[in-house]
């Protein structure tokens, strides 16, 4: 059996492999791995727990919420809000430990749980890995310690948790945004009410999509994953930017008033250049994963800032982050994060921000993105493979040396396992498009025939 916790949590089909009793049984086995870590010492434990708004987030609200109340924490449920949100109210509150059940960008039938520590930060790799084998032991047989009377944990709605999670988002904008017309796509997700409320606050004038969620529509055609609905309806309304979010709000993309995508990396690319002007730029240095587009490399390095790369995943962004001392990091599909401000990637803030700087500096946003150019890219999603095999097949290794070989030093070929999807990814750049579709194309059919 694979490990359960991927680079995002736990993710998996609601009801089919994501379960009512693995919500249940892993939520036991954080509370007391927490506790034996001494987490709880000399106080009775508290656990924020927020939700996205699919459908199976309901029952699974309830599993965890009996699993941690069972083994003793006492639970605050701040209902639907985004992932950066519960991460916030987390460390805010001073609680223990804080719950977010969401598949993030995936369709609506997935469900996800995501752990987060004291302060609001993402559990370390050791602390999910032993979760998993506590959670393993008992659900064999082993049987657990429970609390007993007063021993039992006692749950409470939270009702404060959107006005706190707004109020901190105005609090700390370097200035308003009066005189913007901001498109914001909600996904249908869990910033379908924060995020147009945060840039309403700020002073800018919204036009909304993607805000009425059913519990059936979360990222169908709509969000970060989905934005054809959102450049229409930045043209349509003459507004000056739009900004998209996925299920969960940890990520956003942008749209200039073209109609342009803004991506991830060029989101960075704007925000460190003006962190960098503010003096808020800590060692002159922006953090990346090796997804980023080799533009973006390019461009920081014409700016004169120093450029740190990681695995592919926030989670590993935000080590290095704090490992070293770095205020920005991010990733090309909108995950950025401002380390001061934000311990997760906030896709409400981040577009905050940009918006900001589009109202600071009174430049359109196409200008400011076009601090870097994107080389072209082409990423091809393989599916119905063994991924676990990446590393190891020879004869994926041959096809990728012949690749880089092609390439020279003017593009690269990255490929690797999915940490949240079954899938293995093959990313190619290149001087030219059609050279890096060639070359993606090649190198997915020989996954498909090395791995399938």
């Amino acid at each position: 059996m694979g490990r359960l916790f991927g680079t995002d949590g736990v993710r998996g089909v609601a009801n089919a492999d994501l379960t009512a009793e693995l919500a249940l049984g892993l939520s036991v086995a954080a509370a007391h791995v927490l506790a034996e870590a001494g987490t709880f010492e000399g106080h009775r434990p508290v656990a924020v727990v927020g939700r996205d708004p699919r459908a199976s987030g309901e029952f699974l609200e309830a599993a965890v919420v009996a699993g941690l109340a069972s083994a003793g924490v006492d639970v605050l449920r701040v209902g639907v809000l985004p992932t950066p949100a519960v991460a916030y109210l987390t460390g805010a509150l001073g609680a223990d430990l804080g719950v977010m059940l969401s598949a993030s960008h995936n369709a609506m039938p997935d469900n996800g749980i995501k752990f987060f520590a004291r302060g609001g930060h993402k559990l370390a790799d050791e602390l999910e890995d032993r979760i998993e084998q506590t959670y393993r032991a008992h659900a064999s047989g082993e049987p657990w310690d429970r609390p007993t009377g007063a021993g039992v944990g006692r749950v409470r709605d939270y009702d404060q948790g959107f006005d706190n999670y707004v109020a901190h988002l105005i609090g700390v904008l370097p200035n308003r945004l009066d005189g913007l017309k901001v498109v914001i796509d909600g996904a249908h997700g869990a910033a379908a009410r924060v995020s147009p409320e945060a840039f309403a606050r700020a002073g800018a004038e919204v036009v909304t999509i993607g805000t009425e969620p059913d519990g059936l529509n979360i990222n169908h055609e709509c969000g970060s994953t989905h934005l054809a609905k959102l450049r229409t309806a930045v043209v349509e309304h003459g507004a000056d930017l739009g900004v998209a979010h996925d299920g969960d709000a940890d990520r956003c993309l942008a749209v200039d008033a073209q109609g342009n995508e803004i991506d991830g990396d060029q989101i960075l690319a704007v925000l460190a250049l003006a962190m960098r002007e503010a003096d808020a730029l800590r060692k002159n240095t922006v953090v990346a994963t090796v997804m980023s587009n080799l533009g973006f490399k390019l461009a920081m390095e014409r700016e004169g800032v120093q450029l740190v790369q990681t695995a592919v995943g926030d989670r590993y962004v935000l080590e290095e982050m704090k490992a070293n001392g770095f205020a920005l990091g991010g990733e090309q599909s909108g995950h950025v994060i401002v380390l001061d401000h934000a311990t997760t990637g906030d896709g409400t803030l981040t577009g905050l921000m940009l918006a900001a700087r589009v109202a600071a500096t009174g430049r359109p946003l196409a200008e400011l993105a076009g601090v870097m150019e994107r080389l072209p890219q082409v990423l091809i999603n393989v599916r119905g493979v063994d991924k676990s095999r990446v590393g190891t097949s020879e004869e994926l290794a041959a096809a990728v040396n012949a690749a880089e070989r092609e390439l020279g030093s003017t593009g690269r070929v990255l490929l690797r396992s999915s940490g949240t999807e079954p899938l293995v990814r093959v990313m190619v750049e290149a001087a030219d498009q059609e050279q890096a579709t060639k070359v993606a194309e090649h190198l997915a059919e020989v996954v498909r025939t090395a791995l399938g």
